[in-house]
């Protein structure tokens, strides 16, 4: 994706019923150079996404009609763009929910509009994960079952294709970059959401977990893990 921010082709949607705070995140947004649309309900939301094919998505967990779990479900099945749950829910379990369900970030209500700019700003400075440059020759990678295909953002087990969410893409390409190598979270934070990302690190935990049980899913594989946890350290990739 790797939309600049400030840009004139930058997209937002707010998918929001409360509308003092769409017209606050709207103005902050609209300064940053977005074109920005909103949505009061999750249908709206999900049928202006497909029309606008926005670079990030401001989500609330509490709507009328759909809730945002239901929404950024169904966002996840045509959408890669960014996504962001605003919820008045602190407890980490909610949290995990919603990252698992395939957001790339949470705020917790009340939150400063600054820090959520922010944090759009700090996505949309970088491609995704694998997404290649101009340059870049096609290229595939296979590790016994499982085959890797950048350009086309393709992962098959075992000849069959696996869907992964675009976080989750992202961060197995990271891993099988260096095979063997254990990467902090810190490290993957890096690569994966970017130098500037500032929430919390446990975030990678919740992906790499939804990550490992589509790879282990093939009864081929059961046991067999591609994704290793060194304890006390991080993560690294074991090729076949």
């Amino acid at each position: 994706m790797g939309v600049e921010s400030g840009s004139v082709d930058s997209r937002a949607l707010i998918i929001e019923d409360e509308k003092n705070l769409v017209a606050l995140l709207r103005g902050y947004l609209e300064r940053e150079g977005f074109e920005v649309a909103e949505a009061a309900d999750g249908e709206a939301g999900i049928e202006i996404a497909r029309r606008l094919e926005p670079d990030v998505v401001v989500l609330d967990w509490m709507l009328p009609r759909m809730d945002g779990l239901e929404v950024l479900r169904e966002l996840r099945r045509f959408s890669e763009a960014y996504v962001i749950m605003l919820t008045a829910r602190a407890e980490e379990g909610d949290k995990i929910v919603g990252l698992s369900a395939g957001a790339d970030d949470y705020l917790t209500k009340p939150f400063s509009p600054g820090e959520l700019v922010a944090r759009v700003r700090a996505m949309l400075r970088r491609p995704r994960a694998g997404t290649p440059g101009p340059q870049e020759e096609e290229r595939i990678f296979r590790s016994g079952g499982l085959e890797i295909d950048p350009d086309r953002r393709l992962v098959r087990l075992a000849g069959e294709e696996v869907a992964l969410t675009a976080l989750e893409f992202d961060l197995l390409l990271a891993l099988v970059s260096r095979p063997g190598f254990v990467f902090v979270r810190r490290r993957l934070l890096e690569r994966v959401w970017g130098e500037d990302y500032f929430g919390d690190d446990h975030v990678v935990d919740v992906h790499i977990a939804n990550l490992r049980k589509k790879l282990d899913a093939s009864e081929r594989e059961a046991g067999n893990r591609y994704i290793r946890t060194v304890r006390g350290v991080g993560y690294k990739f074991e090729a076949r």
